[in-house]
């Protein structure tokens, strides 16, 4: 006997189909991706994945009808819907047990504490939850949709009605998802971001040091400097801590920052970075590092602080604030002001430095992490224009979007892989995950100036990009990179979605995985711009007083 093909549990009716591409994505959903979920972050992922499956099912049987000319299917009988209880019964216990297992597996490979698999039970109730959720308000939205098509087929034709139904149904979500959901999220991050950018961190104090922005004589105020501006001034090893270190007395360390209430444009900001840094003396300094910060206007102190280390405080160290938004809401709004602000600070830098004597020059080095390795990055055309202006170059978990990044990877040598390329046999620019053990290969020379990228297999800023939906990445074609789990495989639409979510907890991980690069800058500088006579004992010395000192 045939029956509807609609089950229904009270009040809530489901399609045979729908709940078969529902299952099929939730199970996807609980396969490992780059980095390790709790349970809570799992139930997110597999209920939205599931409504998706649930959706894409649906639309399918509907294309494949509208094509072939079918009917509506008259449904499935209730063998069948027990056929599909039962497999589903046994597939959602068995995917359960296989991701919580991969989940405990990815946390000792990050060398965290695997939770127990049971732990991850709640994960799909909290699916279960979101899943009707979700499907609950499309339908909302349909019943809108034949509401508004009833309502139009009085005046007009039916296909017209349709039509207009359709476009009408489309333009609403569409301004409201843009403009009221995203618009207003934006609107409160910028407000809630404005006045934290107003704040001072405890402990950061106004500089009494002329060689400090916003100290006296500073053509910025404190006060325009921003947060992270101010923190970035007010931080970094002191002199006793140089001395320390170094055994020698120190110089004073320069520190430059220009924040957004310094100037309207970058180019202004740039220009008043280079006013500062003469009147500073930073061109006198043995090394002169342009950092390009990330969304907050934030720089990162162990990528920067070695540098005062290993040159005894003979350094000056200049940035400039394009945002006070986070990199990740940044990167949606601020992509051309992180471009603008890169190219601004490096061509007015450039600009001074280039008219000096060249044995009066200091070394001219370029810093950008994360976001601001777009921005560092968009100041050069290639790798022939960064040789013909720079003495080195330190970029760290560069986003997918780097336009260079993106070059040097795609034409890397023959037999390399997509983690970790060689490009040109690495006569300029390498690649590293440990920069101890990676920065020897390719084992043939390597000119000056030296680019050095820190990326990690695991680190999803790295290797998301809208075309993971559609298309399988070379990173997953190839051997897995070492801290990624042989299991984790390419599905489409599902892998994009999956690292899409890991992309909010990429700093949620040790040092060495994901978007964290810990105390690996040290060895990077170390092969970038070594001071006179300086060892790799002195390296693994500072590595250790880097990794242990304490993190805000």
């Amino acid at each position: 006997m045939v029956t509807t093909s609609r089950v229904a549990v009270p009040r809530l009716h489901y399609t045979f189909v729908g709940l078969s591409g529902a299952l099929l994505f939730l199970c996807v959903s609980l396969t490992p991706s780059l980095l390790p979920r709790g349970w809570l972050f799992q139930g997110l992922i597999s209920g939205a994945l599931a409504a998706i499956g649930y959706g894409v099912a649906e639309f399918g049987g509907w294309v494949a009808r509208w094509v072939l000319g079918r009917p509506p299917w008259p449904g499935a009988s209730r063998l069948a819907w027990r056929v599909l209880g039962g497999v589903a019964a046994v597939l959602i216990l068995l995917f359960w047990w296989l991701g919580a297992g991969w989940q405990r597996q990815i946390h000792r490979l990050m060398s965290l504490d695997p939770p127990p698999r049971v732990q991850y039970l709640p994960a799909l109730l909290l699916a279960a939850v979101l899943f009707v959720a979700l499907i609950a308000v499309a339908r909302l939205v349909r019943r809108g949709y034949r509401a508004l098509r009833g309502l139009l087929s009085r005046v007009v034709s039916p296909s017209a009605a349709r039509a207009l139904s359709v476009a009408l149904v489309a333009a609403v979500l569409y301004l409201f998802t843009n403009g009221v959901l995203v618009g207003g999220m934006f609107r409160l991050a910028d407000g809630a971001f404005a006045t934290v950018n107003s704040e001072t961190q405890p402990g950061v104090a106004e500089p009494q040091s002329k060689y400090r922005s916003g100290g006296p004589g500073s053509l910025m105020s404190w006060a325009s400097l921003g947060n992270q501006g101010r923190k970035f001034i007010g931080s970094g090893p002191d002199e006793a801590e140089l001395r320390a270190f170094s055994g020698r007395a120190p110089m004073e360390p320069i520190r430059v920052y220009a924040g957004l209430d310094a100037a309207p444009t970058p180019r202004e900001r740039a220009e008043l970075a280079v006013r500062e840094l003469v009147r500073t003396g930073a061109f006198s300094r043995e090394v002169l590092c342009l950092v390009t910060t990330t969304g907050t206007g934030w720089v990162n102190a162990d990528a920067v602080d070695p540098l005062e280390y290993m040159y005894n405080g003979d350094t000056a160290l200049v940035s400039m604030q394009y945002s006070y938004l986070p990199s990740v809401i940044s990167f949606l709004v601020d992509q051309e002001r992180a471009r603008a602000a890169g190219r601004a600070l490096v061509d007015e830098v450039y600009g001074m430095w280039s008219r000096l004597p060249v044995e009066n020059r200091p070394k001219l080095l370029v810093f950008g992490e994360s976001l601001g390795s777009f921005g560092s990055e968009a100041a050069f055309s290639g790798s022939g224009d960064i040789r013909s202006r720079v003495d080195g170059m330190l970029l760290a978990g560069p986003p997918n979007s780097n336009e260079l990044w993106r070059q040097f990877v795609r034409d890397r040598d023959a037999g390399t892989l997509e983690v970790l390329p060689q490009f040109e046999r690495g006569e300029t620019v390498r690649f590293a995950a440990d920069p101890v053990a990676d920065l020897a290969q390719p084992p043939a020379p390597w000119g000056q100036p030296k680019v050095i990228y820190l990326q990690h297999p695991s680190d999803p800023i790295t290797w998301w990009s809208p075309r993971l939906a559609v298309s399988r990445p070379d990173w997953l074609e190839e051997r897995r990179g070492d801290d990624v789990l042989p299991a984790v495989q390419w599905y489409p639409l599902i892998t994009w979605a999956q690292v899409s979510a890991d992309m909010a907890i990429s700093n949620n991980v040790p040092a060495g995985h994901g978007h964290r690069f810990g105390a690996a800058p040290v060895t990077a500088w170390s092969r970038i711009a070594p001071p006179d006579g300086w060892t790799p004992e002195r390296t693994a010395a500072l590595t250790a007083l880097i990794a242990d000192r304490p993190h805000a």
